[in-house]
């Protein structure tokens, strides 16, 4: 079977426009526990303000469908689907482009539950194709492990991700650099990789992209930052902003990078560090829908945002809830671009 970009498929953007955006309704009782009932509440505040810019569909266990409903209002489409867990950024396929955006194909990656932190995942790994068979979609089961949120593209075929999350071994122990960067070309069909090094602090994704950076439009790019040398994630983001600002993209720029303050530290139930970023958001038709956690930075953080996206109206939603979790609103969110089957 041909790779993706062997067939003209590429993965879009995410400012490019959406069809609509697919969440998950949380159900892992052994993660949220007694947060659980927060926690549906915060995702479906999240919905409910997508929903406002473009059509947002819910998946659910069939016993939890009457739930979804009631807490989301009629705003948001809920499809029963069996899942595990809740972070459709990570379980659902990866939406690809074709023929000038008049085709459309998804990409099924193996899902290990980020290296195997949990045991029951079946669901979860069946996902992605469930949702491809339920849009009649074109579909390619890829040959390595690999989550929604450890990458990101400018579009015009460079793509970020970290080293920490890709070459870790409970990913793709047989597989090099070299040699995922060849999958990510022949999945993505970008052309160049721009390779970041450790995520945060106690990050359960081991180092998701999507907490770190992220392309405002091509040739810019966002970056969490700190100033306090004393924190356990300087070092990491120090050395992220620099690997950035040596980067060439693939049209061969050097990147500008706009940096975003890093929210204050937290710590979760398990007094592990929460794994908090302004980075961590979902761009809308016309929107851009990101969290506050109660920090004297959110205002400031809206505020970059908001100049890096002229045009878009920009909501924060609560998202303490959710980072109790491990993620944050980009993890729990998955654009599929407008386009056809």
């Amino acid at each position: 079977m041909p790779y993706p970009a062997e067939d003209g498929f590429h993965m879009p953007a995410e400012w490019s426009a959406h069809s609509r955006c697919w969440m998950a309704w949380p159900c892992r009782t052994e993660l949220w526990r007694d947060r659980l009932d927060a926690v549906r509440a915060a995702y479906a505040e999240v919905a409910k303000a997508i929903a406002e810019f473009e059509p947002v569909t819910m998946i659910s266990n069939p016993e939890n469908v009457a739930e979804v409903s009631l807490r989301c209002g009629s705003s948001v489409a809920c499809l029963p689907m069996a899942h595990d867990d809740s972070w459709m950024r990570d379980i659902g396929p990866t939406f690809l482009l074709g023929g000038g955006g008049k085709r459309m194909a998804g990409v099924h990656w193996k899902f290990n539950a980020w290296g195997g932190k949990y045991d029951a995942y079946e669901n979860d790994s069946a996902v992605a194709q469930a949702i491809l068979d339920h849009l009649e979609l074109p579909g390619y089961a890829a040959p390595m492990v690999l989550e929604g949120g450890s990458l990101h593209v400018d579009g015009e075929d460079t793509l970020l991700t970290t080293e920490q999350c890709l070459l870790n071994p409970n990913r793709n122990p047989k597989l090099d650099k070299d040699e995922i960067e060849d999958q990510l070309r022949a999945h993505f069909g970008v052309e160049k990789v721009i390779w970041l090094g450790q995520g945060l602090e106690d990050d359960e994704t081991d180092g998701h992209v999507d907490n770190l950076a992220c392309f405002a439009r091509p040739g810019v790019v966002l970056a969490l930052s700190t100033e306090d040398r004393e924190d356990g994630n300087y070092e990491a983001l120090q050395d992220n902003l620099l690997r950035l600002r040596a980067a060439r993209d693939a049209r061969g720029r050097e990147l500008e990078v706009i940096e975003v303050p890093q929210p204050e530290r937290a710590e979760g139930a398990d007094d592990r560090r929460l794994a908090k970023s302004y980075i961590n958001f979902y761009l809308a038709n016309g929107g851009v829908v990101m969290p506050s956690f109660e920090d004297g930075k959110d205002k400031s953080a809206k505020e970059i945002i908001s100049d890096c996206f002229p045009g878009r109206e920009v909501r924060q939603v609560p998202a303490l809830d959710i980072v109790q979790g491990g993620g944050g609103i980009h993890c729990i969110t998955l654009q599929q671009p407008a386009g056809e089957g």
